[in-house]
């Protein structure tokens, strides 16, 4: 009797299970289609290139306008430096212009503008000639380093430039005397901008008087060069109880490879004619006035 209960409750349940099991697949069955699958991972690969492609193109704008970024930033920098210059080019115009109202000897300012391959890059070549006034032998100054000092000579004049032969030059040769004992000598180069410059000829007797730092400038004899320019201080002091004379050797005050204006003087003959001739002018314009005004009426009426 119990082997037939068991045999009928697993009947019921075998068809329990076939029923329940059939609403399964009916469900999956429904839900469930062969393509889904493919589906979903075409969605999820096109998602992913389109994410790709906007980051590729996202990225290449960026770099785009990092580019322009920093082209603006290097004109802004240009411009910037370009200000800066145009400001200390100012400053040393005005103070080369202070200079300029500053000096009492009548003057032609000009610019460096090269030197003369000719003469071994010796010669300073400047953007002034004739047609200013320039001639042969003018004294030429320069002011540097809050100072005024001889820069040379020129040593010829064309229409709009001119040469000038350095202190430096070995052929250029300045009468000078120190400026504190007032002991004269003869400056002179040795050929090269970066070494001192020589004043000969100096009485022994001197030696117990001079130090090294003394300023040495010309005296303005021999009509060139104007009295009181600087030229240079005292560097090294040379001296032989064999030699008649001594020497002193002289820093220049001038750095020539910073040399930019300079100023064209007259010389100290040019200066007296011209004094002369004003003097002159003076002297016959009270004779002039009387012989051209009128006569005067002879008597009453």
């Amino acid at each position: 009797m119990e082997a037939y209960v068991f045999a009928g409750l697993l009947l019921v349940s075998l068809g329990t299970l076939v029923v329940s099991t059939q609403d399964v697949f009916r469900n999956f069955g429904a839900g469930f289609s062969p393509f889904s699958g493919a589906r979903g991972l075409v969605s999820e690969v096109s998602g992913f290139v389109s994410g790709t492609v906007l980051a590729i193109r996202e990225l290449a704008r960026l770099r785009e306008e990092h580019a322009q970024l920093m082209e603006r930033v290097a004109r802004y920098e240009r411009v910037e430096r370009t200000a800066a210059e145009i400001n200390q080019e100012n400053a040393r115009l005005r103070e080369q212009l202070g200079f300029s109202h500053e000096m009492e000897l009548r003057h032609i300012p000009a610019r460096v503008v090269g030197r003369d391959p000719d003469n071994l890059f010796s010669a300073l070549v400047i953007n002034q000639g004739t047609r200013a006034g320039i001639t042969a032998d003018m004294p030429v100054i320069a002011w540097q380093g809050g100072t005024q000092a001889l820069v040379g000579k020129v040593i010829q004049a064309r229409p709009f430039e001119s040469l000038v032969l350095p202190i430096h030059d070995s052929n250029l040769f300045v009468s000078a005397r120190l400026a504190a004992s007032r002991f004269e000598g003869i400056v002179e180069g040795q050929g090269d901008a970066n070494a001192d410059l020589l004043m000969r000829f100096l009485p022994k007797r001197a030696r117990d008087e001079i130090i090294r730092g003394d300023l040495v400038v010309s005296s303005g004899l021999g009509g060139v060069y104007p009295p009181e320019i600087n030229i240079g201080r005292v560097s090294n002091i040379i001296y032989s109880e064999h030699d008649i004379s001594m020497e002193v050797e002289l820093q220049p005050l001038i750095d020539f490879s910073r040399l930019e204006f300079v100023f064209v003087i007259e010389t100290l003959d040019a200066t007296r004619e011209r004094e002369e001739e004003e003097l002159a002018a003076q002297d016959s314009s009270p004779l002039e006035e009387s012989l051209l005004a009128p006569d005067a009426p002879a008597g009453g009426i």
